[in-house]
């Protein structure tokens, strides 16, 4: 059996903790869990879907003027899904820092309009 099959059966060690790993208890998904850092300000898409009807494109660039001023409205890609009820928005700003991210995210998710934003 291999280290990985190994940890779906409750081993208890990760591969990482076998020899020759570079740090016990640290795996491949970067240093001790933690998320991999970003640099502001960086440009970052924030794609948001919802109910295709014009309200939910305009609180989307709505919250985007509040939060992203200046942000180029004319990069904004839409896309329909299959049958047409549904439409994502992809808007790319200039991301300032973590708090500001956080902020579109819960503003976006206060309409009903709004299914899911990544």
């Amino acid at each position: 059996m291999s280290e990985v099959d190994s940890n779906k059966f409750g081993s208890g060690k990760l591969a990482s903790d076998q020899p020759g790993s570079d740090k016990p208890g640290s795996n491949s998904l970067g240093a001790e869990n933690e998320p991999p850092k970003i640099e502001f300000p960086c440009a970052y898409p924030i794609k948001v879907m919802g109910n295709k009807c014009a309200e939910f494109r305009s609180h989307v660039m709505t919250v985007m003027e509040r939060h992203a001023p200046g942000f180029d409205d004319l990069a904004v890609t839409v896309r329909d899904s299959s049958k047409g009820k549904y439409q994502s928005l992809t808007v790319t700003i200039t991301a300032t820092g973590e708090e500001q991210l956080q902020a579109i995210f819960v503003d976006l998710k206060t309409s009903s309009l709004v299914q899911m934003v990544l």
